[in-house]
């Protein structure tokens, strides 16, 4: 494990929401407007949040199984990367929440019901991300920092 991994529940999950934000950002009116305004901070922020933030939670699954071994060290580098850029993750979040929100008001005001539930959805994921996913990458940094000091 030398490359950043993610979950593959996580990487389908960005994979549709990216797909969603593409085709809404095809439309007309001040809803395409507004889903290309949210594609303009939400695509580089995921390719961060790709690079270091959720690759840590690959290892979960080896982590619950009592597993430790010297090539989880990986995941140090990202953790902490996440940890030092967290600030500025969370920066990127307000603005890409206050993005969602114009889109969201736009697509209700023209009737598109479906581009509401995707900005609706990406909101939760946002929440998803900074309350479980991001504490959960940095802990399991720590955890293997402490883990690998003791073996």
């Amino acid at each position: 494990m030398s490359k950043a991994e993610l979950p593959s529940v996580l990487q389908l999950a960005h994979t549709e929401l990216h797909d969603d934000m593409v085709e809404a950002s095809r439309l007309g009116g001040e809803t395409g407007a507004a889903a290309r305004a949210v594609v303009k901070v939400l695509f580089p922020h995921v390719l961060l949040e790709e690079e270091f933030g959720i690759p840590p939670l690959s290892i979960l699954p080896r982590l619950a199984r009592g597993e430790i071994a010297e090539d989880m060290r990986v995941v140090l580098r990202w953790s902490d990367l996440l940890k030092a850029e967290l600030p500025r993750m969370l920066q990127e979040h307000r603005q890409i929440v206050e993005a969602l929100q114009v889109f969201l008001q736009a697509a209700k005001a023209e009737g598109h019901q479906g581009y509401a539930r995707l900005a609706e959805k990406l909101l939760l994921h946002v929440r998803l991300e900074e309350e479980v996913l991001y504490p959960a990458s940095i802990v399991v940094g720590e955890y293997v920092r402490l883990k690998l000091r003791k073996t």
